[in-house]
């Protein structure tokens, strides 16, 4: 390895965990995000699936990075402006973490809910039918039958908004964020050797891009085995 590069190697495996760090913490947010605006759009109530349609679209509209700055900033001076309302005497400050999680759970949300409708509407009617007519409650028939069901059918488009949420991590460098591209840009503005630094950040997310494509693989042909194995 490089004489540079290796003096620079802890400041960069640092910057590296902080990423995928920052990404597993956003993850089941942004799931759980996705899955509730998912239910909310096939709810009988209108007022629901207004609201998770104006969610969906206003998120997948919007640049991420735009989301991220209105988090950041937008959450202190809202955050400021409570304290001042109520007579608190400090200082608030967001932190660079929080906004990221905030910020990347609801784009990540956002996408995640089209994934998720999608495969409930996949869920065979029969097996719901069958379901209800051994007398199992709606709460019952979610969890052992259309929940199961529906991660086996959006696991595929599930694991394309992690592979995205992953990269996506990398905006968080413009908000003071130590995560992998920060690191590498202060290590490329210390040695003036910007090609031998990206060129290491990009082994690094493909490195994590890979164990990630191999573990959503792994998650795939699991939760399909027991579909396979019935027909």
């Amino acid at each position: 390895m490089d004489g540079v590069i290796w003096q620079w190697s802890g400041a960069l495996a640092e910057g590296a965990a902080m990423t995928v760090g920052l990404a597993l913490a956003t993850l089941p947010f942004g799931l759980a995000l996705g899955l509730a605006a998912a239910l909310a759009k096939t709810s009988h109530i209108a007022a629901a699936r207004g609201l998770a349609e104006a969610y969906t679209t206003i998120f997948r509209a919007l640049p991420e990075l735009l989301t991220l700055l209105l988090i950041y900033f937008g959450g202190q001076i809202l955050l400021q402006k409570i304290a001042a309302a109520t007579d608190l005497p400090v200082d608030v400050q967001v932190s660079p973490f929080v906004a990221g999680l905030v910020a990347l759970a609801l784009v990540f949300g956002a996408y995640s809910s089209e994934v998720i409708l999608a495969a409930l509407k996949a869920v065979e009617r029969g097996q719901i039918e069958a379901a209800r007519s051994f007398g199992m409650s709606p709460r019952q028939v979610f969890r052992r039958v259309r929940l199961p069901q529906m991660l086996r059918f959006a696991l595929p488009g599930l694991g394309n908004n992690w592979l995205v949420l992953l990269k996506d991590t990398s905006l968080v460098s413009v908000i003071a964020l130590s995560d992998l591209l920060r690191e590498t840009t202060i290590a490329v503005q210390a040695t003036r050797e910007p090609f031998k630094f990206y060129a290491v950040a990009c082994v690094i997310y493909l490195a994590m891009t890979a164990l990630s494509t191999l573990a959503i693989a792994r998650a795939e042909r699991a939760a399909g085995r027991g579909f396979r194995s019935a027909r």
